[in-house]
């Protein structure tokens, strides 16, 4: 028997397609001969009762369901599936610990700040910055700590590098990835005092990828700091391939820019 016999499915279309409607339901997949469910099920129970009516657990023993089994798509067990409004929107397989149960909950349970966080990437999309910047924000205000709320974090603090570096270096504090390093040096490089450079032949050059870097001109930027590169590359503690790679870790690999500027940057390190 399950740990829960009271989440045990009798009625599929009743207790799970239908209740996710108005609650999302989490199906344990699972058999009585399989020792990692039987791990598993009681850390899916204690996490179900803490959730307090967030989510709802239901348990489907394959041996007793095995259509269900082929109808969802199960090679092996446990499989975890979250069903919200009557379809499946995240799975897992096998015996997860319980602090990576709680994460994966964290980032697949329907919430406000889930919400908020789809209306920032969709006005992003459409290049409406300062909706996706509240928007963002909305969503960090309403998300408990987690690996939700880094990656929201990381994604804000892309978006605000350029035009306010100094939130985007608290928002990139104590987060480890490459993308968030690749914020935290532009952050702290565009608030540099340009007057203030050290001197050297790369020092028109730097400058002169700051000031297009402050201006929006991330082609320009990236062109003046692979020149610094190649005439100056210790300029700065080897400031220009930092900044160069720190643009690329930002724009993305997938960035016209990116693309444009890899190739010679490559070259001009060898």
């Amino acid at each position: 028997m399950p740990d829960n016999p009271d989440a045990a499915v009798t009625d599929f279309q009743a207790d799970v397609l239908d209740a996710s409607h108005q609650t999302p339901v989490l199906v344990d997949f699972w058999a009585p001969w399989c020792g990692p469910c039987l791990a598993l099920g009681p850390t899916l129970d204690r996490l179900a009762a803490e959730a307090d009516g967030r989510w709802t657990l239901a348990k489907v023993n394959t041996d007793e369901h095995p259509a269900l089994m082929m109808q969802y798509g199960i090679r092996g067990i446990p499989a975890v599936k979250l069903f919200v409004d009557g379809a499946p929107v995240a799975e897992f397989t096998g015996a997860l610990p319980e602090h990576a149960v709680r994460q994966w909950l964290d980032e697949h349970l329907p919430s406000p700040a889930r919400a908020n966080l789809d209306v920032a990437r969709e006005a992003l999309a459409r290049n409406d910055r300062d909706a996706a910047r509240a928007a963002f924000e909305a969503a960090l205000a309403d998300a408990p700590a987690g690996a939700f709320t880094d990656q929201t974090r990381l994604e804000l603090a892309r978006l605000l590098v350029f035009d306010d570096p100094a939130r985007a270096h608290e928002l990139a504090a104590g987060l480890f990835d490459t993308e968030a390093e690749g914020v935290r040096f532009l952050a702290d490089l565009l608030r540099r005092d340009a007057d203030a450079l050290p001197e050297g032949a790369g020092r028109e050059g730097y400058r002169a990828a700051l000031d297009a870097l402050r201006a929006g001109d991330h082609d320009a930027a990236l062109a003046h700091f692979i020149a610094v590169v190649q005439q100056d590359r210790p300029y700065d503690d080897d400031g220009a391939r930092k900044a160069a790679v720190a643009l690329f870790q930002v724009l993305g690999e997938d960035d016209p820019l990116v693309k444009k500027h890899r190739p010679l940057f490559n070259m001009s390190l060898y």
